[in-house]
Order: C-alpha cells, then sequence, then structure tokens
C-alpha cells in the first residue's frame, strides 16, 4: 500500500470551487417560469455543464494536490468521460425538476440523481489513475454513497422548495458540503497499489496537463460565477420577474406600459390594465380586452418579458393572463383554465406543469373549484 496526503492548498481551493459552481448552477435556473421552453432547455443546459463540470473540476482540483511516493498520470479518455458523466446526470435531475410537476417526492428524486452523478464521477475519474490503483473498503463506499445521496437531496430540496435568493444561498453550501465531503470521505476509505504497466484505453495524460484543463474548466466557471453574480448586485428592484409563481403574488398592473398593437391597420396603444389575457398566434400574439382582440407585433417571448414583470402570469407556454381579470379558476385532475368576468371571452387553458402554481397565486383573490 502507498501512504499519500492532500495538499491542503489544493484542497481548500476544491471546496471553494465546488461552492462556486453550486452557485452558478443554481442561478441559472432561477425565473424560469417566465422563461419559453426554448430558454429553460438553454438555461438547464448552461446549470448542468455548470455543476457537473463543477463536480469535475473539483474532484481533479483535490486529485492535483494528491500526493504519492511514485509518478502517476491519468487516462485522458476516461478522465474526460468522468466529466461527460456527470455533466449528464446532473441535466437529467434538472430536467425532472423543469419539465415534469415539481412535488416534494421529485425533489428529492432528482436530489438523488445529483448524488449519484457525484459518486459516478468519483469513481469513473478515479478508474483514469496510471500506474497506481485504487483500492476501496466497504466502508469507505458506503459511507461516501450515503453523504453523497443524502446531502444532494438535502441541497436540492432547499434550493427548491422556494425559489428565494436565500434558498439559493443555502443550497450552494449545502451542495459545495456535498460534493467535497463524497470527495475525501471516499480518499479517506481508499488505498493505492503501485501498477507496474499503465492501461491502454486512452492516450495518457500528465498531472501538467491536466492541470491545463482545470484551469480552463475553472476559468469557464468563475466567469459564468461573476456573470450571474450581477444579477445578485443589481439589488432587489433590477429583477422584476418573479423568481418562482409560488414565491410572491401577483403585482399590481403596471399602468404606465403601453402595449402596441393595431385596430383596422392603424396603430394603436392598449394599457395592460384593460387586457384579459395574451396569446401566442405565430411568431405574433393575440391581444384579448373586454372588448377587442387585436394583433400585436411582439412574439410571446417578448410580451412575457414585458408583462410579466407588470403582474401578468403564464398560465400556458402560449398564454399571459391579468389576474385582475380572472373570474374564476377550474381545476380537474389533470387540466385546468381561467374563465373571465367578461363572459364572451374564451376560457385560457392552464398547463398541467403550471396548475398548482397558477391555483396558488389566483386562489387568494379569486374563486376555485374542481378537483385536484
Amino acid at each position: 500500500m502507498l501512504e499519500f496526503s492532500h495538499d491542503p492548498i489544493l484542497a481548500v481551493m476544491a471546496c471553494a470551487m465546488a461552492i462556486v459552481a453550486g452557485f452558478t448552477g443554481l442561478s441559472l435556473t432561477r425565473n424560469m417560469a417566465a422563461k419559453t421552453t426554448s430558454q429553460r432547455k438553454i438555461a438547464i443546459s448552461l446549470a448542468s455543464v455548470a455543476l457537473g463540470g463543477g463536480i469535475w473540476s473539483m474532484h481533479f482540483v483535490a486529485m492535483l494536490g494528491l500526493q504519492m511516493p511514485i509518478p502517476y498520470y491519468y487516462d485522458a479518455a476516461i478522465t474526460l468521460a468522468s466529466a461527460l458523466i456527470a455533466i449528464l446526470i446532473v441535466g437529467c435531475a434538472l430536467i425532472l425538476l423543469h419539465f415534469t410537476e415539481r412535488s416534494t417526492p421529485m425533489i428529492l428524486v432528482a436530489g438523488a440523481v445529483v448524488g449519484l452523478g457525484v459518486l459516478v464521477m468519483h469513481y469513473v475519474g478515479m478508474a483514469g489513475l496510471q500506474l497506481c490503483r485504487a483500492v476501496y473498503t466497504v466502508q469507505g463506499v458506503a459511507l461516501s454513497s450515503a453523504v453523497a445521496i443524502a446531502l444532494c437531496m438535502l441541497a436540492v430540496w432547499v434550493a427548491y422548495q422556494r425559489r428565494t435568493n436565500l434558498h439559493i444561498f443555502l443550497a450552494t453550501l449545502c451542495f459545495g458540503l456535498a460534493v467535497s465531503s463524497v470527495h475525501f470521505l471516499a480518499m479517506a476509505g481508499t488505498n493505492f497499489v503501485a501498477v507496474p504497466q499503465p492501461g491502454d484505453f486512452g492516450p495518457a495524460m500528465s498531472n501538467e496537463t491536466l492541470a491545463i484543463g482545470v484551469i480552463l474548466s475553472g476559468f469557464v466557471i468563475f466567469g459564468a460565477f461573476l456573470w450571474v453574480g450581477t444579477t445578485y448586485l443589481e439589488g432587489p428592484g433590477a429583477e422584476t420577474t418573479p423568481q418562482d409563481p409560488l414565491d410572491v403574488q401577483p403585482v399590481p398592473v403596471d399602468s404606465t406600459l403601453q402595449i402596441p398593437c393595431e385596430r383596422e391597420g392603424a396603430k394603436v396603444y392598449v394599457s395592460p390594465r384593460e387586457v384579459a389575457f395574451v396569446r401566442a398566434d405565430g411568431h405574433y400574439t393575440q391581444v384579448y380586452t373586454y372588448s377587442d382582440r387585436l394583433f400585436c407585433a411582439w412574439p410571446i417571448t417578448e410580451a412575457g418579458k414585458r408583462l410579466l414583470p407588470a403582474g401578468f402570469v403564464q398560465t400556458h407556454r402560449s398564454y399571459l393572463v391579468n389576474p385582475d381579470k380572472v373570474a374564476r379558476f377550474e381545476r380537474t385532475k389533470d387540466k385546468g383554465r381561467c374563465t373571465f368576468t367578461d363572459t364572451d371571452l374564451p376560457p385560457v387553458p392552464v398547463s398541467r406543469s403550471k396548475l398548482k402554481d397558477i391555483e396558488a397565486i389566483l386562489s387568494g383573490q379569486i374563486g376555485a373549484t374542481g378537483a385536484a
């Protein structure tokens, strides 16, 4: 068995990398309720790279500080595979959180998936060692597995019970603690033996080459950290889009905003207070008031950017609703709809993924019927 130790400075840097990656990834998934499906897919992809890449970077920053009495290096293909595995598994967890009905069991399942990603990344990454081989103990594997899954479930549960800044900060610490604890607990239960011949799965990669890769990934993650950090420094008034429909109640509709519409070829401006709902119509939208149905050149994404901060809610990817005009919210199993005080207006559908959110927002000011 080979004796080994860790460089304390690199160990601290590895922990810092995990915290920064957690903050970046969890921040990138804020305000998802106000995004279109395409925007959500992009945000989830970026968050997956930040979280999965952060798990990988934390591991290999710590491994750069691993000190053994023999030289060793890494299999480049296995090392790359460990990074991609982490990104893909974390991406699966984020898809569960943002494209399924977000219940407490689903949040815990997603947290367990993230914990599995941390574990798989660690042990696949360790398999890439050349000229030495890791020998694991049952106690070490069991303890690191239990800690990974439990702490990642806690981190995701904290982050997604309420999507506030405080919960994201707390979840960041939980995530950083989870990733760091798994690595060092697993290493504490690991022994190393020298291997005379390297494997031939992929090309060899020295510690120096690995350091370059870790520096590049760290640069990207820290750059993204600074980018998302500016949204917090701008102050509470800078971000007016609700972080999640459950976090805030609708604000009064802004009377200063005007929606540019067309009526019989002439341009008119409509106050949001007069609008019952907005419906996507291809690359444009239709604006419904009690007296008119007007054409608007805004696509639904632009309408969402303007109207969601002004107090509207998104009940469906194609509909934005003024909650002040809603007379009743009706729910039957996995379907819902909003009806209006003007009975000539058609009802607006509520998608299954938004049922609980819309019901929570509207129940305080209107009647609600139907069975869940």
